[in-house]
C-alpha cells in the first residue's frame, strides 16, 4: 500500500497559504487601534482644534472617519507587509512596516491631503497642509510601529525552531 505524505505548509516551506490570509486582520486592527488612538491623542491639542475649527471639521464625525481611515490603511501596509515576508532579506519586521507606512504617507499626503487643503479655499493652505501632514506622520508611524510589533512577535523570528524548520535544519 503506498501511502502519500502530505504537508501543511505552503510552496515555500513557511506558514500556509490559508495561515497567511488568517493572520492579517491581527496586524490591520492592531495598527488601525494605534492609528486611532494616536490621533484621539492629537486631537486634544489646541493645534488640532484650530485646523479643526479652520476646515469646518466636526469632532465626533472627525473620530469616524479616523477609524475608518486607519483601519483601511493598516489593512493595507498589513497584508503588503505579511505578502512582502522575508524580503527584501535582512528587513525586520518592523522595518518592513515603518517603510510601507512611509509610502502610505506620502500616498496619503499627495492623493488626499494636497488635493484638499489646496481646493479649500481656506486662507493660508500651505500652513494646514503642514499641520495635516504632521499629523499624518505621527498617526501612521503609530500604526506602522504597532503592525511592525505584531507581525515581529507573531513571525518565525520569535520562535526559533520555527524558523530553523522552515530552512530544513528541523524535521
Amino acid at each position: 500500500m503506498n501511502v502519500v505524505e502530505t504537508s501543511s505548509q505552503g510552496p515555500r516551506g513557511g506558514k500556509s497559504a490559508s495561515a497567511t490570509r488568517a493572520g492579517w486582520w491581527r496586524p490591520a486592527v492592531t495598527g488601525a487601534a494605534a492609528f486611532w488612538c494616536a490621533n484621539l491623542a492629537i486631537s486634544l491639542t489646541p493645534v488640532a482644534a484650530a485646523y479643526r475649527s479652520a476646515m469646518s471639521i466636526g469632532y465626533l464625525p472627525m473620530l469616524v472617519e479616523a477609524a475608518a481611515g486607519g483601519l483601511l490603511v493598516a489593512t493595507g501596509v498589513s497584508a503588503v507587509a505579511m505578502r512582502l515576508s522575508g524580503r527584501p532579506r535582512g528587513l525586520s519586521p518592523m522595518h518592513r512596516a515603518l517603510m510601507l507606512s512611509g509610502i502610505a504617507l506620502v500616498l496619503v499626503t499627495l492623493v488626499v491631503e494636497v488635493p484638499s487643503k489646496l481646493g479649500s479655499g481656506v486662507a493660508d493652505p500651505t500652513h494646514w497642509l503642514l499641520v495635516a501632514t504632521v499629523f499624518n506622520v505621527i498617526r501612521l508611524w503609530a500604526l506602522g510601529v504597532a503592525i511592525g510589533l505584531v507581525l515581529g512577535r507573531d513571525g518565525p523570528r520569535s520562535r526559533p525552531e520555527v524558523q530553523r524548520r522552515a530552512e530544513g535544519e528541523l524535521p
